[in-house]
């Protein structure tokens, strides 16, 4: 299923996040080992850069343990 370009406008407009970086978030949790810690400090990345959130060494650690051991739902 694509999405239109006035799609990816309205959610740029909304969140100020580009549809570049929305396809490859999208991308790499479609096509990402995400039991690889590299592709999960990429996510966790894009993440905190698109949300504006800094997520510290420590933060990134648990979060990368708990996909990891499957301790996330």
């Amino acid at each position: 299923m694509g999405f239109s370009d006035g799609f990816f406008k309205k959610i740029e407009k909304k969140t100020k996040v580009d549809k570049d970086t929305i396809i490859s978030l999208a991308n790499k949790l479609q096509n990402g080992n995400m039991k690889n810690e590299e592709t999960l400090k990429e996510v966790i990345g894009t993440l905190s850069e698109m949300t504006g959130r800094t997520v510290s060494k420590e933060q990134q650690e648990k979060i990368i343990n708990a996909v990891v051991n499957d301790k996330v739902p």
